[in-house]
């Protein structure tokens, strides 16, 4: 039987694979590669100021004070770091950078855990209960997002004053509890609940503190963790509220430690830069790590509304 010579015979083996080359070559997708350069370029923007930081904590302060940034790495990070935690700013031995990174989480998650509470049970109130003026305190509560904390700090401290509760962790946390913000969100979450489930939970037998414990608090865990997120971030960074309610060094938070040392910048000495410089970055870290670890229900939290 004669052999019939086919395309593949004819063709040279070397002709064949370049072909095959040329038919597999990927193509450059040139949009998705710009989106990753302004990307990569976004993120060292943001990067950069902690680098910088991170760099000038590992220098002696008088060379800061002679040439500013530079692109030098010293061996002063340990010293420095040690100096930051474990020594104290202030005659009393208590604003030391350990005990203010407390102060500052006790603050964060106190007013992360408590807005949060206190927002979940005003907005079950006014979507489930039947109350007459309901949707007149939800917009009472709604235009307090109008009035910033300055303006209504003088009366907050004079109502903490005479309740006694200047320099203690109550002063500090309970009069900045409630959230417009919070509720609002909560709000708008639970009346997407379906009404059938309400149904069936008091078919069930299900009473008001059972079915908000059981059947709204577990589904409304990815809008807690949204709502943690942007709290936590609210009480860490809190220095106005906290410096006027406390005097007492014991309960000075990480802000308020930074900028007693940057003061020294306008005396006579010079200032702690190494110090000022590795508690910025300390109180850094706490806010991104809570971003980083809640990223994917935060985002789902204020985007998803199936239930």
């Amino acid at each position: 039987m004669a052999h019939i010579p086919t395309t593949s015979d004819r063709a040279p083996a070397p002709a064949r694979l370049l072909a095959a080359g040329r038919r597999r070559a990927p193509r450059i997708r040139w949009g998705g590669l710009v989106d990753h350069l302004v990307l990569i370029a976004g993120a060292l923007f943001m990067l950069a100021p902690s680098l910088m930081l991170l760099q000038m904590s590992t220098i002696p302060d008088e060379q800061i004070m002679r040439t500013g940034p530079s692109f030098q790495i010293g061996d002063r990070f340990l010293p420095n770091l040690d100096k930051a935690l474990n020594e104290s700013m202030s005659f009393s031995g208590e604003t030391t950078g350990r005990n203010m990174f407390r102060n500052s989480m006790i603050l964060g998650f106190g007013f992360a855990i408590g807005k949060i509470v206190i927002a979940m049970m005003a907005a079950y109130a006014i979507v489930y209960f039947r109350l007459r003026f309901a949707m007149l305190a939800f917009w009472l509560i709604f235009t307090t997002l109008l009035l910033p904390l300055e303006v209504r700090i003088v009366p907050s401290y004079e109502i903490t004053q005479q309740l006694g509760l200047l320099n203690t962790w109550t002063g500090l946390i309970v009069p900045l509890i409630a959230s417009a913000t919070a509720t609002f969100f909560f709000r708008q979450y639970f009346l997407s609940v379906p009404e059938e489930l309400v149904e069936a939970a008091r078919i069930d037998g299900a009473g008001p503190i059972r079915f908000f414990l059981d059947i709204l608090v577990p589904l409304s865990r990815t809008m807690v963790a949204a709502m943690f997120i942007i709290m936590f971030v609210y009480g860490w960074n809190q220095y106005l509220w906290p410096t006027m309610i406390s005097t007492e060094e014991g309960r000075f938070t990480l802000v308020q430690g930074i900028k007693q040392i940057t003061q020294g910048l306008e005396g006579g000495h010079i200032p702690e830069f190494g110090r000022s410089n590795i508690l910025a970055i300390l109180a850094v870290l706490p806010p991104v790590l809570v971003v980083v670890f809640f990223q994917r229900w935060f985002v789902k939290g204020l985007t998803d509304t199936d239930k």
